[in-house]
């Protein structure tokens, strides 16, 4: 059996990093823009309902798997499966555990590498003076993003200083992972999480203060309008499919559930360790930052200055770099140098802890099955994430790092979610699952949560995957009606452009892959979901090679 001497030093230590894993971008960049398009306070009440429905109960089966298959001395989730299920199969299910963090750690450093140059041109008061459309170009200029092209030239990417910003973050991610769960996780988790909630509790207070900022001609340009948009409650939402579908998936995103990265970090828990409460209180750790900080920064800031209407036609995950710098220089030279250091200095923060807890699994399978040292692995770690990234960052522009985030970031979550449900409540069974689960609790598990384990849960990832799979054009009630009626009667499906099933294979696009000699923006998308096709594999060959060391080890081992 693989042994591990990696351990975390300090029960906080390992809550601020399990916290850490989960409180990421999304918390300030993503969940913003969700609740804005999703209306608001008519987002809120589906949002808390998926987590207590989806998000809590996922964190128990997580925590519980996890620190099973780290008894047995495994800390990735192919073996964590295999000690779990008894098929072969559940192996290479464990698979989208590794898979899932590298193709979102390949582009999520990029972006992270963005903050970290931000926050260093916030010092340097470099949006001083600019006009907000300056400001928008500052960034395409720093992404080396064009804004018109020859039409003999590729839409690549190559922007210098965002390229050795990527290097430079990278390989503070190396280093760090480099020194372990305790010497360098723990450490970075212990200062960087503190740091971000104070900067978070910082802009929170400007926000909410700020009131109305007089600007002429604008009747709601006040953050009170935006936070009363935001928290008002509005229960039409609870007959919409398209609010449940994105609250929902801001669930998956914003826990880092489906991913792999909790079982590995509560595999180095003891046997008898507290899970029930260590989970929960990650997790509304987590849901304090995002809905009470990351909702009262973006929102009632922006719609102080550019007024409800503009938010709400405007708001998208580039108004961190594109609009915030702006909006700060309104404060003065003091105050808006503090506040574009404390957004960007906490969004680092938030990226790095989450970037750490990705590269871990697949560190943690290197030196489980392969005997790879601590520091080898981590520079293995270092270039297959380099590998990954290039094309995020030279055809950034053409959507390759879209599709990174739609296929790993969102398809792969829900799959992996599901089937890790399955295993925990119908394979291994949810009366012994439950019992791991309470084994060591901190607090008696409510008992509510065992058929909602069994029950509610899988059923609701079901449909949200059907959901998102087969979504029809508008995704309202009366657009699935539609739909089937068309099914019905005409034997067709009207496809949204966003639905799985069009995303897959192009439906309502033209497959051109060469145009005027030069390869169009569908050739590289689909060369990217090839290298992801590849990369899965060739975790899945992995996985089988180790299960055939394993099984010549316990051969040679046979009294």
């Amino acid at each position: 059996m693989p042994k591990s001497k990696e351990a975390w030093g300090s029960r906080v230590g390992l809550i601020l990093a399990m916290a850490g894993n989960a409180v990421g971008l999304g918390n300030f960049l993503r969940f913003p823009v969700q609740a804005i398009r999703n209306g608001g306070g008519a987002f809120i009440i589906p949002y808390l309902v998926s987590f207590l429905l989806m998000g809590l109960p996922l964190l128990w089966i997580e925590w519980s798997q996890g620190r099973f298959g780290g008894i047995w001395g495994n800390h990735s989730t192919p073996f964590i499966f295999d000690s779990l299920g008894k098929k072969r199969i559940w192996k290479y299910v464990g698979v989208f555990g590794i898979f899932t963090d590298l193709g979102i750690i390949s582009y999520y450093t990029y972006i992270e590498s963005w903050t970290f140059t931000y926050t260093f041109k916030s010092i340097a008061q470099s949006f001083r003076g600019l006009s907000r459309h300056q400001v928008s170009a500052a960034f395409d200029h720093y992404a080396g993003v064009h804004s018109t092209l020859a039409g003999h030239a590729l839409p690549v990417n190559i922007p210098a200083w965002a390229i050795i910003a990527f290097l430079v973050t990278l390989a503070i991610n190396i280093y760090i992972l480099s020194r372990g769960l305790s010497g360098g996780v723990e450490k970075v988790a212990k200062i960087g999480m503190p740091l971000l909630l104070i900067f978070g509790v910082f802009l929170a207070i400007r926000g909410i203060t700020l009131g109305s900022t007089g600007i002429a001609g604008c009747a709601t340009c006040n953050s009170h309008v935006g936070l009363d948009f935001l928290w008002k409650p509005n229960f039409t939402s609870l007959s919409d499919p398209k609010v449940w579908l994105a609250a929902a998936g801001q669930i998956f995103f914003t826990l880092s559930v489906g991913m792999g990265t909790i079982h590995c970090y509560a595999s180095y828990l003891k046997k008898n360790e507290d899970i029930a409460l260590n989970a929960m209180t990650a997790g509304w750790m987590n849901e304090f930052v995002e809905i009470v900080l990351g909702a009262s920064i973006v929102i009632p800031i922006s719609v102080g200055y550019m007024g409800l209407d503009w938010v709400k036609a405007n708001a998208g995950f580039m108004t961190a770099f594109k609009t915030m710098p702006y909006l700060f220089s309104q404060w003065g030279v003091v105050l808006s140098t503090l506040s574009g250091v404390a957004w960007f200095g906490l969004l680092f923060f938030a990226g790095i802890t989450s970037s750490l807890a990705m590269g871990t699994p697949f560190m943690a399978f290197l030196q489980d099955e392969f005997n790879v040292s601590r520091n080898k692995s981590s520079l293995i770690l270092g270039a297959v994430i380099l590998i990954l990234a290039i094309p995020t960052i030279l055809f950034y522009q053409i959507g390759v790092f879209d599709e990174y985030d739609y296929w790993t970031g969102t398809v792969s979550l829900v799959v992996f979610a599901l089937l890790e449900v399955v295993l925990f409540s119908w394979v291994i069974g949810v009366d012994k699952g439950w019992e791991e689960i309470k084994r060591g609790a901190d607090i008696k598990m409510p008992l509510i949560y065992k058929p909602i384990m069994k029950w509610i849960t899988p059923i609701f990832i079901i449909v949200i995957f059907v959901s998102a799979l087969i979504k029809p054009v508008g995704g309202g009630i009366a657009d699935w009606q539609l739909a089937f009626h068309q099914l019905f009667t005409h034997g067709t499906w009207p496809f949204a452009h966003d639905s799985i099933i069009a995303q897959m294979f192009h439906i309502g696009t033209p497959w051109v892959y060469f145009k005027n000699g030069l390869p169009t923006a569908m050739f590289f998308k689909d060369m990217s979901r090839l290298l992801l096709t590849l990369t899965f594999a060739g975790v899945a060959v992995l996985v089988h090679i180790a299960a055939k060391k394993r099984g010549k080890t316990a051969k040679i081992t046979e009294p």
